[in-house]
């Protein structure tokens, strides 16, 4: 499920946030994922508004460049935080109480920013006779009284709400969540107020604040990080950690997102806008957009009930594994943190190609051109397979050594890190299914129908929730975590399975033989690779040990080996990567 997924800081999502699965697109909410992908979405598909191919350009390099920023920062944020909290009972203190306040903004404001608000305001500049400016008024003035009132709320409330989350943890747990929340909560506020200026200005086509903003929000809470590290030292844990200490990373990491918020306030001014509080909805359009909205709202309400279950498993099973006396880390900080390196394939290869599809696939759904709407399916997810197939497979095979390196220093022993790598294998293996499902949701998306999504979340969810708690039933507390990240990736299975079945009788089929054969052939020719993969793990870890020569040189050279044997095995069986070799060349040679 996802815990960063909206924070509003680099990271598919985190994020994106981002959210397109039930059991989320959901991620980590916490140090993983954010909402840069959707910017990004929007920003690509609105651009085009822009006159002139040249500002068209200049915009694209602009978000290319603020997204790569901003997930470099947002890595190195989930490194240090990592380093300076560790992944056992304080970071999950922590992290359950950062992922409340992107959790309360998801459901009552997230989803209505991509799939209300900016519709509404391009609408109303478009037609309004003043240029949408008094609906802006109105929109900024609800939302301030709205938000502020529930972020007040949800200080209030910071105890029962973190109960839900953290479950039956250690009463100190329990303690320093709370005071946690009381802090990050107000984050509610600001979250909400730099998704309503985003679709602000992303409306008047100005897309660079909106992805560069979430980089200097990164850039405090790494500030934070290494400043908690400096004065706390290595070895703090939820036992020993100061009050001091607390107020250090709870306002810090608050004034990143209040900075992010000043910084977007800035850029709405420089554009143009000039509040004027106005407390007459009436006319607005608000309404009527609301009620269209409303199947969105029902799947971000699942999808945050898959979140809210992860939590609490993993943060149970996380409690229960320190009592035990396992010291691994083996709560939400260990999931988050493990879905934060799953979700780099996806954001880089799958998340661009999907970007660039759904515009066309939308266009031809208008048209009511089925069979190019499944043509363009099935020619995205076969030229995704090519690369994600063997990138799941190696990422599965070297989640141990790759988590150990990245994570393996502060609070964060091997043991700790190792964890990680073992709840990224289970989450790798699911990296098809998990693409497939979120391109079944843009089909969906692109022909207008946001029910159909919404009701499968339901299954999904279900699917994971039952598996989830299974899993806290019948495994050791240690490596329940690694049974949730296995039942996240089959709740996609089922997902993709019922929404594969409605958009094959909508469509008139999905070229599923195709599709079939591609993926078939690919995981034939990965075969060899696994083995070389294994096997070269195996003699660095057995001639050299556990240590960074194997977690550098194992996947460094493994990866080497199989991947030129996997390119020589898939040439020869999939025509796919064939003809993506002679495109290629032919490129080249222009």
């Amino acid at each position: 499920m996802a815990t960063e997924t909206a924070n509003g800081s680099d990271d598919p999502a985190e994020s994106g946030r981002s959210r397109d699965g039930s059991a989320p697109d959901t991620a980590p909410a916490s140090d993983a994922a954010d909402p840069v992908p959707e910017q990004e979405q929007d920003g690509e598909q609105d651009g085009a508004a822009e006159s002139g191919s040249g500002g068209m350009m200049r915009s694209s390099a602009v978000m290319a460049a603020g997204t790569m920023v901003s997930r470099v920062t947002g890595f190195v944020k989930a490194l240090v935080i990592a380093a300076a909290l560790g992944t056992q009972l304080l970071g999950d203190a922590y992290q359950t109480a950062q992922t409340i306040p992107f959790i309360v903004n998801d459901l009552l404001i997230g989803g209505l920013i991509a799939s209300v608000l900016v519709p509404l305001l391009v609408k109303r500049r478009m037609r309004d006779a003043d240029g949408g400016v008094k609906t802006e008024d109105r929109l900024f003035t609800g939302a301030l009284i709205a938000l502020f009132a529930v972020t007040a709320v949800a200080i209030l409330a910071a105890g029962p709400i973190v109960g839900l989350y953290l479950g039956d943890s250690s009463p100190r747990q329990v303690e320093v969540s709370v005071y946690l929340a009381r802090f990050l909560l107000a984050q509610i506020f600001f979250v909400g107020i730099s998704g309503l200026i985003s679709a602000m200005l992303n409306s008047r086509n100005r897309f660079g604040a909106p992805v560069w903003a979430p980089v200097l929000n990164n850039l405090v809470i790494i500030a934070v990080g290494c400043l908690f590290l400096w004065t706390a030292g290595a070895g703090r844990t939820v036992d020993t950690v100061t009050q001091g200490e607390l107020v250090l990373l709870g306002a810090g990491t608050s004034s990143g997102m209040a900075l992010q918020a000043v910084v977007l306030l800035a850029a709405v001014w420089r554009a143009g806008f000039r509040w004027r509080p106005r407390l007459d909805l009436r006319g607005s359009g608000l309404g009527e957009a609301l009620r269209s909205a409303g199947w969105m709202f029902v799947y971000t309400l699942m999808t945050q009930l898959g979140l809210l279950i992860t939590a609490n498993v993993v943060n149970r099973a996380g409690a229960e594994s320190v009592a035990g006396g396992y010291d691994v880390g083996a709560g939400l900080t260990a999931y988050n943190f493990a879905y934060t390196l799953f979700q780099l394939p996806y954001a880089i290869i799958a998340v661009s190609l999907i970007t660039v599809l759904l515009p066309r696939m939308s266009a031809h759904a208008e048209q009511r051109q089925w069979s190019e709407v499944r043509a363009g399916f099935s020619r995205t997810l076969r030229t995704s397979a090519l690369v994600l197939v063997p990138l799941g497979l190696a990422l599965a095979i070297y989640a141990v050594p790759v988590a150990t390196l990245v994570f393996a220093r502060g609070n964060t022993s091997d043991g700790d890190a190792a964890n990680i790598g073992a709840v990224l294998t289970a989450m790798a293996l699911g990296l098809v299914p998990f693409t497939v499902f979120q391109l079944m949701l843009r089909v969906f998306y692109a022909m207008g129908d946001t029910r159909t999504p919404a009701l499968i979340s339901v299954a999904n969810v279900t699917v994971h929730g039952v598996l989830a708690y299974t899993a806290f039933l019948v495994l050791p507390p240690d490596i329940v975590v690694v049974g949730v990240a296995a039942g996240f990736m089959l709740s996609f299975v089922s997902g993709l399975t019922i929404a594969g079945f409605v958009l094959s009788r909508r469509l008139g089929g999905l070229d599923g033989r195709r599709i079939g054969a591609t993926l078939l052939r690919l995981h034939a020719a990965a075969v060899p690779s696994v083995a070389v993969g294994l096997g070269v793990l195996w003699l660095f870890t057995t001639r050299l040990g556990e240590g960074a020569v194997t977690n550098i040189g194992a996947p460094v050279v493994g990866c080497l080996a199989g991947g030129l044997l996997f390119f020589l095995s898939a040439r020869l069986f999939v025509p796919e990567l064939s003809d993506a070799v002679a495109l290629v060349r032919t490129r080249l040679r222009r």
